[in-house]
């Protein structure tokens, strides 16, 4: 079990074009457009529409940015959100969301003649991110700075034995909600610390030590403000056949096979960036997060949504340390020992073999000569 020490304190820092509907003969038989084409022609006009209307209304909003008290970032964000909620019928994916909000904005600077660097994405619910850092100065000024983009109402950051310059850092951004742990406590611990810290609808979980742009995050506060409960990092496509795979990336398909979700395969909350609701926190608790495959146990079993609906390839850009590197290393060793813990929480919950699809003798021999 991880424990962590007392000693925490929260401070708040200052401040191709579509062809026409032809019809040609060809001796008795007529060919027109299929009724698929015209209707994706129809939705394809009608996306036209909104683009245009989301650009005018971002003209409309640039023009007043001088008659606001709020910073321009502030004032198009807000606007944003207003048009946004308007035309939310007609925006009915992440794609069509971004592209319409893009739209916003470029009218936006266009009028009020500055540039924006802001990821105009339109949320319902307010939203908050943990970022849990141990001497992390060379990259977390610039993991603060993505979060800043996104429509965040907290940056909470979990500090934790921390004896660099990151802690300067910190106290040098205006509206951070800053825990200072002076021993280390570790990321899983940080994130359930964090997690307490924030009163937001939606939690985006991210580290110091990883900077990450914000188009890339924004995938995961969309999910969970659309009503998944957990958005995990899809991971799947990185990870190699599984008779290649290390312990880990077994264990977490283990796990989520056992909980009848194989269609997450490896994918598992160890892994950042990912999102949570507050439901999902306020029901597994914010101490579970402290073991996240356990966390991602409870969810699941109780009938929570656990989506993966984005990937950010955090394999390649994850920091080599001395402790997570090697066969059987101190961050393998740990992973491995919170999956067994979750397993165990499962069988304590009344689970069982019956409760997972067995695995024949056929299918074994497939994964063991897979290649």
């Amino acid at each position: 079990m991880k424990e962590r020490s007392g000693g925490v304190r929260r401070q708040r820092t200052a401040g191709r074009r579509t062809p026409r509907n032809r019809t040609r003969t060809m001796g008795r038989k007529s060919l027109t457009k299929s009724p698929q084409k015209s209707s994706a022609s129809s939705r394809s006009a009608m996306n036209k529409s909104v683009l245009h209307e989301a650009f005018s209304a971002g003209q409309r909003a640039g023009r007043m940015t001088l008659e606001n008290e709020q910073s321009i970032e502030q004032h198009a964000r807000s606007t944003w959100q207003e048009h946004g909620a308007a035309i939310s019928a007609e925006l009915r994916s992440y794609s069509a969301a971004m592209q319409a909000g893009k739209a916003f904005m470029q009218g936006y600077a266009q009028a009020a003649g500055r540039s924006l660097n802001i990821i105009p994405l339109a949320l319902n619910k307010p939203a908050a991110a943990v970022v849990c850092a141990c001497n992390e100065e060379l990259t977390l000024g610039q993991v603060l700075v993505q979060l800043k983009r996104l429509p965040l109402t907290d940056i909470v950051v979990v500090l934790n034995g921390t004896t660099d310059n990151s802690l300067t850092q910190v106290l040098e951004q205006p509206g951070i909600t800053l825990v200072y742990e002076p021993d280390r406590a570790g990321h899983d611990v940080g994130r359930a610390l964090g997690a307490k810290m924030t009163e937001a609808e939606t939690l985006l979980f991210v580290d110091g030590d990883m900077v990450v742009p914000a188009e890339q995050l924004a995938p995961f506060l969309y999910a969970v403000d659309r009503g998944d409960d957990v958005a995990l990092n899809n991971l799947s496509s990185l990870l190699p056949p599984f008779a290649r795979q290390d312990e880990v990336s077994r264990i977490k398909a283990y796990l989520n096979r056992v909980l009848n979700r194989s269609d997450l395969g490896s994918n598992s909350l160890t892994a950042v960036p990912h999102a949570l609701s507050r439901k999902m926190i306020q029901i597994v608790k914010p101490e579970a997060l402290a073991v996240p495959p356990k966390a991602q146990s409870l969810a699941i079993q109780h009938g929570l949504k656990v989506t993966a609906p984005s990937q950010v390839d955090v394999i390649r850009s994850n920091r080599l340390r001395s402790t997570n590197t090697g066969s059987g290393n101190e961050v393998a060793r740990l992973i491995i020992g919170d999956h067994l813990e979750a397993i165990a929480t499962w069988l304590d919950m009344g689970g069982n073999k019956s409760q997972a699809r067995s695995i024949s003798r056929a299918e074994v021999a497939y994964r063991r000569n897979a290649r």
